[in-house]
């Protein structure tokens, strides 16, 4: 029973992803119909992120009275009218409409299984879960390709709207296994949280606000930096192969695809590293793997060195954000963790909803060529601000792993 929750979960983790990337790869295609300008789409895309800020912050008091299992149907369900609102949509105004449950949905869906799995599961479920994203992520752009060819972006989006629908019926029939599931893990929760009630020394953190803790503010600076460059890499990507690589639309939805599924393969593997490799020592490696990623898109070189580079930043991506999540506790103690983990998912969705719209608005005034540049910039930035961290907290990190032991989890 535990094995088929799983799969459910992870399929639900599929559905998150695969609208993440079809508006992106779409884009070219649906700018001229509906005669939107070029930066347009940032503005589509921070009215989403916008949506799943505001269901992510209220997701704690909406789960912990109808549960994950409801509030993950009723999300899908409102995903999967906006996709098909998008397969109908005769302007952008419409698109901005149903921008807004497609964003609701997918916060709720998030902030739900990320603290379900984080509370439950091992460290690398929450790679794997996030693998499952890829997953998803990656079959938007091969989905949407198939269609855009022909200007026919519209029956894209039909199709993955069906998707989601098959999905919402696995999920209302999965309802009552949610709830056995839950039980058995909230037993197994309680001894565990009463055995580190006994064991657990009191941890000698800063009281009263997050903000206030020592390298706080230096980890939320960098959750935004990484969504904000996973966001613009998969959003921005297939227009500057399109307009400075003289790509075709559907070639670059299929580049755009290899750069998710470069973030979906590295996470599979990820989950086994974590056996063997500290959080650290991930984040550090994927960070210097998406620099060198960005610097080929950065230099002028044959467009195969572009495709490479692609590939390259989803793969540093990769293990970043997961491992940053589960550091949270290692990081700042584990009675802090929860509360910070709240302002973490927050300033990550901030990151997603601005700076995508960031780089729109500098390629409208400038040129699209500008966004190697963009990515490079940004990814340095998070790799010095984690470093940053680092040095900080190095004495209570190497503590703390040595209490739980590299790349564990203490949760059941």
């Amino acid at each position: 029973m535990a094995t088929f929750f799983l799969i459910i979960i992870y399929l639900a983790f599929i559905s998150l992803g695969l609208p993440d990337s079809l508006l992106g790869t779409a884009w070219p295609v649906m700018r001229p119909e509906l005669n939107a300008p070029l930066g347009a789409a940032g503005v589509l895309y921070m009215t989403i992120a916008a949506g799943t800020i505001v269901s992510s912050l209220a997701s704690g008091t909406i789960l912990n009275r109808f549960g994950t299992g409801r509030v993950t149907l009723v999300s899908c369900i409102m995903t999967a009218g906006a996709l098909l609102g998008y397969a109908t949509s005769p302007s952008l105004v419409w698109l901005l409409v149903c921008a807004i449950p497609l964003g609701l949905g997918a916060g709720a869906v998030d902030a739900g299984l990320n603290n379900y799995v984080a509370a439950h599961y091992k460290a690398h479920h929450m790679s794997w879960l996030h693998c499952f994203w890829g997953v998803g992520a990656t079959l938007g752009p091969v989905i949407m390709a198939q269609f855009i060819t022909n200007n026919a972006w519209r029956y894209g989006y039909l199709t993955v709207a069906a998707i989601q629908c098959a999905l919402v019926v696995i999920l209302f029939f999965s309802l009552p296994l949610w709830d056995r599931v839950a039980k058995i893990h909230s037993r197994v929760s309680d001894l565990a949280a009463q055995e580190e009630a006994v064991n657990e020394p009191e941890e000698k953190t800063a009281a009263g606000h997050p903000l206030k803790i020592r390298g706080v503010k230096l980890a939320l600076v960098s959750f935004m930096l990484y969504c904000g460059i996973e966001a613009a890499v998969g959003l921005w990507g297939s227009s500057y192969l399109v307009n400075m690589k003289n790509v075709s639309a559907s070639t670059a939805a299929q580049w755009v695809s290899l750069y998710y599924a470069g973030i979906t393969a590295g996470r599979f593997i990820t989950g086994f590293i974590t056996f063997k490799v500290s959080n650290r020592n991930l984040i550090r490696g994927g960070q210097l793997i998406a620099l060198i990623g960005a610097l080929l898109l950065f230099l002028p070189l044959p467009e195969g060195f572009a495709l490479a580079g692609f590939i390259i930043v989803g793969f540093g991506l990769a293990p970043i954000y997961p491992c940053m999540l589960h550091e949270t506790p290692v990081r700042f103690g584990k009675k802090k963790s929860q509360s910070i983990m709240g302002y973490q998912m927050a300033v990550a969705y901030t990151g997603s909803t601005l700076m995508p719209p960031l780089l729109g608005l500098l390629a409208s005034s400038i040129t699209i060529g500008i966004f190697p540049f963009y990515i490079v910039l940004c990814t340095a930035a998070m790799f010095l601000f984690t470093e940053r961290l680092n040095i900080f907290l190095k004495p209570k990190t190497n503590l703390a792993h040595a209490s739980i032991g590299s790349g564990s989890d203490p949760s059941v």
